[in-house]
């Protein structure tokens, strides 16, 4: 066998492990998975995902980081279009918000790009995520992050950071079920929804920004008003 196709050999066994792991863990959490698991379903041997991550939490890592980066690039070279656009205005608040969650929204058209089954795992990770999760999210999201803060600090300069930040925690905690699927609504609630509907992507995104915006928009909060008493 010639060194490319050796490269190319592992290269493709390499990505039938991700996409392996990708459903996999999807399916049942990362504690509910194991290399075994994944091997069996990428039709490889352990030593193999061994050569290639070394270990399930490297596996699990290196899932997140092949979508992730993507996702994160559209979304800087959206905000950066965007900004150029406005020839140093501050942007609409309904823009930022598209740009960062519309572009994760997209996603789940794009099967190339981790489709839904993506979103669904990271949506079940950011909800419930393993401390070295945490961490590796955070470095993940650290530059996109604080471009988009800056970018909303100007754009709603008439709402204090601290509010903007809150808001912006509880939109990322909106899309993260959103994109997990409905199974925390039949939990809730015994009403009807169209699963077709809700899982395609057409149909969430349009929901999902009117709800944001919404959000984003909504009247400051009296946070000089006590508490009642217990």
């Amino acid at each position: 066998m010639s060194k490319t196709n050796f490269d190319q050999t592992q290269k493709d066994t390499r990505e039938r492990i991700l996409d392996a792991a990708e459903q996999m863990f999807m399916q049942n959490g990362y504690d509910g998975t194991s290399m075994r698991l994944v091997t069996g379903v990428a039709g490889v041997n352990l030593a193999a995902a061994n050569y290639h991550f070394g270990s399930k939490e490297a596996l699990m890592q290196e899932v997140l980081r092949r979508r992730l980066e993507v996702i994160n690039q559209e979304r800087l070279r959206l905000l950066d279009e965007a900004e150029a656009r406005a020839g140093g205005k501050p942007l609409k608040p309904s823009v930022i918000v598209e740009c960062f969650f519309g572009t994760l929204l997209r996603v789940a058209a794009d099967q190339k790009a981790g489709g839904e089954t993506f979103l669904k795992l990271l949506g079940r990770t950011i909800t419930d995520p393993s401390s070295f999760i945490r961490t590796f999210m955070a470095a993940e999201y650290a530059d996109v992050l604080e471009r988009y803060k800056q970018a909303l600090f100007l754009s709603l300069p008439n709402v204090p950071k601290e509010e903007i930040v809150w808001r912006f925690h509880f939109m990322l905690g909106a899309t993260s079920y959103a994109i997990a699927g409905t199974d925390t609504l039949h939990l809730v609630t015994d009403w009807q929804v169209n699963e077709g509907a809700v899982s395609q992507s057409e149909n969430l995104l349009p929901r999902l920004m009117s709800f944001l915006i919404g959000g984003l928009r909504a009247p400051l909060p009296d946070t000089s008003v006590a508490p009642p008493a217990k």
